[in-house]
């Protein structure tokens, strides 16, 4: 089986013939050409220009170069797996994360339906949020209160 690689050239002048030949004459084929365009105000993103949803939990970066956890999205998360834990029902939860000021992603308070709709996600950052010092804190916290 052949085995490839790929890289990506970010031009950041005018564009060259000079660098398709170079890559060419270095055994590289091209597979794509990306174009963008900065939008006139008139005009904004089509509805579903990205493919994929973020993870709940993760934004992207500054950078925009990969991702990062959200800070408030990880405490929901983190949350969520604390009452799970503890068996809570999902309208318990529910509860819980509005009466402590979490919302969705669009801003809505949390329903029963979300919260369910997240159990694959937490099972996803589980071993992450396992391995996190606030997670450690969080359970010392509560080994002193139930003890």
């Amino acid at each position: 089986m052949a085995h490839f690689e790929r890289i990506r050239d970010v031009i950041s002048g005018p564009f060259s013939p000079e660098i398709i030949n170079q890559r060419t004459g270095a055994g590289w084929q091209m597979v794509s050409i990306e174009w963008r365009r900065e939008l006139p105000d008139r005009e904004g993103p089509t509805e579903g220009a990205f493919g994929e949803d973020i993870p709940y939990g993760l934004r992207i970066s500054d950078d925009c170069q990969r991702l990062e956890v959200h800070p408030e999205e990880n405490r929901a998360l983190m949350q969520m797996m604390e009452l799970l834990g503890q068996d809570f029902s999902y309208s318990s939860m529910v509860s819980d994360l509005n009466e402590k000021g979490f919302r969705m992603r669009d801003g809505r308070p949390w329903n029963r339906v979300a919260v369910f709709n997240m159990m694959p996600r937490l099972i996803e950052v589980g071993p992450r949020l396992f391995s996190s010092e606030e997670w450690k804190r969080l359970q010392q916290g509560l080994s002193r209160v139930k003890g």
